[in-house]
């Protein structure tokens, strides 16, 4: 067992000085809150140090939890969890070793691993506005609500878009012709989903340099209810609807670009079903084009405000830092968004990448936990925000335009 408290903000770089010499205690940062802990019989220390700044420490039962979930998954299945930092996808979660073996054994949209020791899992990053570069600056203009709603309309008029159905591949095929009216080189490639077969959409446009890096955006277009079988409704307006007419929005806009590296979009199936699609594209990546990639953005979920401020959450991995800077800056440059960051990836097909050791991030609407419509039939039109999809995705050009190194 352990004990442990919490420090606010104000108070943690004091409480950081205070336990620099305590080995014992160990912390981890969920943006505002600092959580401290440490055996239970070293108590005396914590007591001691911290008792003064975030009050008398509170004795667990078990030992302390990460826990990443999609929308409310977790706390939806564990009503009663000794919930000890709640920042909705990331919570801090007291647990004994035979509720963890519990949790294990229940099929759920979260991960869960030991509370990462003195680290810090999210953080809100400060706003530091850098002066436009014109080129960019014109392309994240050419960014459509109406187009973007068209698309997200024609996505949600599928019924379903489960990855086994009739209708998953009438989308498919609705999205390689639309790229392919923009000029892009495009292939649906089989992918298998249990016993049975979907598709990835797979779009290439060739950039002029001599040696060429591959940038990569992609978003799952597979949709599912939860509460049904295949054939239930599953609208996936927001989830993935909105990442996926992201991807569409971005190929308009960049296909008549004149640009150095070569862009790539990728329309994943089979992710609700476990990252399916990313896993077997990855898999499938011979040694010329893993060799080539420079960056994977990763769109899911990016159109339900959730928060009282327009919020975006980039998270990635160590590998993914230089990219999740480069989404900072432009985010922070030509949007309105509040930047959240968090190095722990989970649950979406920027993970397929970063296990392969390939810099990927995923953009993905703040506070998503909030979200209680995903996976189910009221995922629907009526919650969509096109002013915050627009944000990220503008964000988003941004960096793919750098990154392509587009010219006038």
């Amino acid at each position: 067992m352990i004990t442990f408290t919490i420090i606010q903000d104000a108070a943690d770089s004091l409480a950081r000085t205070r336990i620099a010499r305590q080995a014992s205690v160990k912390w981890c940062r969920f943006n505002d809150e600092t959580l401290y802990w440490e055996d239970q019989h070293q108590e005396q220390l914590l007591n001691n140090e911290l008792r003064q700044l975030g009050g008398n420490p509170q004795i667990g039962q078990g030992n302390l939890y990460l826990v990443v979930q999609v929308g409310n998954s977790f706390l939806s299945h564990f009503t009663h969890a000794r919930v000890v930092i709640n920042k909705g996808r990331y919570l801090a979660v007291d647990l004994t070793a035979k509720e963890v073996e519990d949790i294990e054994q229940k099929p759920a949209c979260f991960g869960i691993c030991p509370l990462p020791e003195n680290t810090t899992i999210f953080e809100v990053q400060k706003r530091i506005k850098r002066q436009p570069v014109p080129k960019i600056d014109s392309l994240v203009a050419m960014v459509s609500q109406t187009l973007l709603a068209e698309t997200i309309t024609k996505f949600v008029g599928f019924r379903t878009r489960h990855s086994l159905t009739s209708e998953f591949s009438a989308a498919a095929n609705w999205i390689k012709s639309n790229l392919e009216e923009h000029g892009f080189s495009v292939s649906k490639r089989t992918i298998s989903v249990g016993n049975s077969t979907s598709f990835n959409v797979v779009a290439d446009r060739q950039g002029s340099g001599t040696n060429r890096r591959l940038v990569i955006v992609t978003a799952h277009l597979d949709s599912v209810n939860r509460m049904g079988g295949v054939a239930a409704i599953a609208p996936g307006a927001d989830d993935n609807g909105s990442g996926a007419a992201g991807v569409l929005e971005i190929g308009r806009i960049l296909a008549t670009q004149s640009a150095e590296n070569d862009l790539r979009l990728i329309l994943f199936g089979g992710e609700e079903q476990g990252l399916l699609g990313s896993q077997q594209y990855v898999e499938s990546l011979d040694s010329v084009d893993r060799f080539r990639i420079d960056s994977v953005i990763n769109m899911d979920m990016i159109a339900t405000l959730n928060t009282s401020t327009l919020t975006v959450l980039l998270e990635g991995a160590a590998i993914s830092q230089g990219l999740m800077d480069d989404l900072t800056d432009a985010a922070h440059s030509y949007t309105s968004l509040v930047v959240q960051t968090s190095l722990n990836p989970f649950a979406s097909d920027h993970v397929s990448f970063i296990n392969a050791s390939l810099p990927s991030l995923l953009t993905i609407e703040g506070a998503d936990s909030a979200n209680h419509n995903i996976h189910t039939a009221n995922d629907t039109l009526d919650h969509i925000h096109y002013g915050l999809a627009s944000e990220i995705l503008k964000m988003n050009v941004a960096v793919v335009a750098q990154r392509l190194g587009i010219r006038d």
